[in-house]
């Protein structure tokens, strides 16, 4: 286990009777951005508080590089966090709230000069070192709290929410912008996220929770395009759900009876032949409007509604049975309501999970 590898064996935590966090078990390596995605109430900050030291399990153990940890104050674990509101202190300049931790931590006055100015290069607010917050603009004020949690060279970095408080645009580059950081440092980051397309643009990897539990970790790529469970099909983006029976599997794909009637013919996953009830994925982005049936799968339809995003339309179809969701670029077509199309997608465009 490298220096920073964080593990958490059998973690639980519980207010009263209520269990929060149910026997977690979950490895981070070494300079992995990991996001901890999921609604609220699902337990993911609890996990990242303890990580932190600011609560205590209830049971299990939590290491980094191999030792114990979950008895240390917070101080002790080496630990950078951000927070969404920035617990920025107003009274005192940007440069001064980013030596704050080195002071609590006893650095000769000489190092804290230093590490300050390194630490506001990284997040390219050298030049305002000498402004108030309230100076500052949301996104400034979030570098402000990026830098503190970097200034005393931690070994993890831990996020609580920290771009839920700024305007879609500046969110949107501090996406960038921190998973710039992180490829440039090399560092832990543990990321807690309600916002999917947040946790799909920064991660490496993403661990879906669900009540206290995970439903299913893995790359983002993963996690969209082979969701392992209805919730997460449905939590990760939009897409069509439609259930039936498992007719017959091989390695060429699998087909599925449906229950309004038709089949399915689906891509090959690890689900077997003798599995029984059967939900088919269908991301709307994957889903092609025509008139004539050029797949294997293909549905007469009506369109029922159709709602401009600016680069797409979001189809509303009428299919009689599944009352599918596509997405069309508005590059190659227009569709009206009352339109009759044939709605078509190839056995990889869609994926299989259990019901």
């Amino acid at each position: 286990m490298s220096q920073s590898d964080i593990r958490f064996e059998k973690v639980s935590k519980a207010y009263g009777t209520l269990r929060v966090v149910d026997d977690l078990d979950l490895n981070i390596a070494q300079g992995e951005f990991l996001s901890l995605l999921g609604p609220s109430g699902s337990g993911k900050t609890t996990i990242l508080m303890m990580l932190a030291g600011f609560e205590a399990p209830s049971g299990g153990t939590i290491s980094v590089g191999g030792r114990r940890v979950d008895h240390l104050p917070p101080h002790k674990r080496n630990m950078g966090v951000v927070f969404q509101n920035y617990a920025l202190f107003p009274h005192m300049s940007v440069a001064a709230n980013v030596a704050f931790p080195l002071e609590m931590r006893g650095v000769a006055r000489s190092e804290i000069e230093e590490k300050v100015t390194r630490a506001l290069d990284m997040v390219q607010l050298g030049a305002m070192k000498d402004r108030r917050p309230v100076q500052l603009s949301g996104g400034q004020q979030q570098r402000v709290a990026l830098a503190r949690a970097l200034v005393f060279e931690p070994s993890v970095v831990l996020m609580d929410e920290p771009l839920g408080a700024l305007d879609k645009q500046l969110r949107e580059q501090m996406q960038l912008d921190i998973r710039a950081l992180h490829k440039r440092l090399g560092l832990t980051i543990v990321f807690v996220t309600h916002d999917q397309s947040e946790a799909l643009t920064m991660s490496d990897r993403i661990a879906v929770f669900n009540r206290g539990k995970i439903e299913q970790i893995g790359s983002p790529r993963e996690i969209y395009d082979q969701p392992r469970s209805r919730f997460v099909a449905q939590f990760i983006g939009e897409t069509n759900l439609v259930e039936g029976t498992l007719a017959e599997a091989g390695d060429a794909g699998a087909t599925v009876k449906l229950d309004g009637g038709g089949t399915i013919r689906v891509q090959p996953s690890d689900i077997r032949a003798d599995a029984g009830r059967i939900l088919v994925s269908v991301r709307p982005e994957r889903i092609r409007l025509g008139t004539d049936a050029g797949s294997q799968n293909a549905y007469p339809a009506t369109v029922a509604d159709a709602v401009y995003h600016g680069d797409h339309l979001r189809i509303q179809l009428d299919d009689g049975a599944f009352g599918f969701i596509a997405k069309a670029d508005r590059k190659t077509a227009e569709f009206n309501p009352g339109d009759k199309v044939v709605v078509s997608f190839a056995p990889s465009d869609c994926w299989m999970l259990p019901a």
